[in-house]
């Protein structure tokens, strides 16, 4: 009798990956394109080249695509023993961009760290580096989190810590998501409800106090409610916005052949990029846009359930934290394009131009990559972390009732 060796899954044949593969590469090919359809103007005027963000853009591809590589080499286990490191990295990062000669000011913001010809945003790579400390954290301290008070308030006071950084840049759309994806972490580690809507209405209230004690953030607010009181001025932005939203109708105005793009619609290639793309490709475009990110986003959550599945809290928190990240950013972003949220400067991930943002972006799907990797063949993580997991029967208590 001849004994059947049933091949070993590769990365293609799981739905997981291969769709979140696809919709990546889709949305860095549509950002690709638009970013240059947007651009080719203000490139032509500033820098006497019509391709000049095109060609820094592409760079900036290589770049992430290379970063990503060396990410997916590098096993879960690294990522979980150094991940204080990782935090205080960040913290450093968040600190040295407020140096003056140091950290270079953009539009009223210190955001950026000037390296050579590339410029590093400190905040993206705090996105990551806090995604590794707190998933670090709830496996560790998951009967922690679960059971009492201070499990709850210790990444808390971790997270205020760093909003205060962020908020001395300002960066309040990083705070935002920042927030968005440690409070969902923390739901998903199966915190107590009760614990968990407290923090949600103090982390509301701390957002609306923020927004009102800054004059230019009531500013946005209040253009926000009704652009077109003051659209040569604090609603200029949305309103151009929307037009672009109104040209594009079902289908577009063509590629290429955009209005706002010619400096009536300001950060065009940047932030409200997805403006551009509501004109030139209408309608359709925005679905299918839209569609990828959701794609992706629900892979990342799948990927993130079978993680947990196979006993890895570590893995199913950084793929969930991937797409909280990724889903969050882009939630904010089309929703201030579209006039659903107050305008706030936010990249939208794998579109829009920005090389901090891509490479971050990009970092994450290799992250997947590597949870993918090493579910497939068997790696595991913590033993100890872990089987005091399953005898405790409450690894993932949300994923068992989703």
């Amino acid at each position: 009798m001849i004994d059947v060796v049933a091949p070993k899954p590769s990365l293609e044949s799981v739905p997981e990956w291969r769709w979140i593969a696809i919709s990546t590469i889709a949305l860095m090919c549509i950002g690709l394109v638009m970013m240059t359809s947007a651009s080719m103007d203000i490139g032509a005027q500033k820098y006497n080249s019509a391709f000049f963000h095109f060609k820094r853009h592409s760079m900036y591809m290589l770049i992430a695509v290379s970063v990503a590589l060396v990410v997916s080499r590098i096993p879960m286990q690294c990522w979980f023993k150094y991940g204080w490191a990782f935090l205080l990295l960040s913290m450093v990062l968040l600190s040295v961009v407020l140096i003056p000669g140091i950290g270079r000011e953009v539009n009223g913001s210190r955001r950026w760290l000037v390296l050579g010809p590339l410029t590093l945003q400190a905040s993206e790579v705090a996105k990551v580096c806090v995604l590794f400390y707190m998933a670090g954290y709830l496996q560790r301290r998951q009967d922690e989190v679960q059971q009492n008070w201070m499990g709850f308030i210790k990444p808390i006071i971790v997270l205020v810590v760093l909003i205060v950084m962020l908020l001395s840049e300002p960066d309040f759309g990083a705070v935002v998501v920042l927030l968005g994806c440690t409070m969902g972490l923390i739901f998903l580690a199966g915190v107590k409800m009760g614990q968990f809507m407290s923090m949600i209405l103090l982390c509301l209230g701390a957002v609306v106090a923020m927004a009102m004690s800054s004059e230019y953030r009531m500013r946005r607010l209040l253009a926000f409610q009704d652009p077109w009181a003051d659209q040569f001025s604090s609603g200029y932005q949305l309103v151009q916005s929307l037009i672009a939203f109104g040209r594009g109708e079902w289908t577009g105005v063509g590629l290429g052949h955009s209005v706002q793009k010619l400096f009536y619609l300001p950060e065009a290639h940047t932030d409200f990029v997805f403006a551009i793309l509501a004109e030139e490709l209408g309608l359709l475009g925005v679905v299918v846009t839209i569609g990828l990110f959701t794609v992706l986003v629900a892979g990342l959550m799948r990927l993130s359930r079978r993680a947990m599945g196979a006993h890895q809290p570590f893995m199913a928190y950084i793929a969930a934290g991937a797409g909280l990240i990724i889903a969050g950013q882009a939630f904010i972003n089309i929703g201030v394009t579209s006039g659903l949220l107050p305008t706030k400067g936010l990249t939208l991930p794998f579109v829009s131009y920005g090389g901090s943002s891509l490479i971050a972006c990009c970092c994450l799907i290799a992250l997947a990559y590597r949870i993918q990797y090493e579910l497939l063949n068997g790696s595991s993580m913590q033993p100890q972390a872990i089987l005091k997991v399953r005898q405790s029967g409450q690894g993932g208590a949300r994923y068992a009732n989703t």
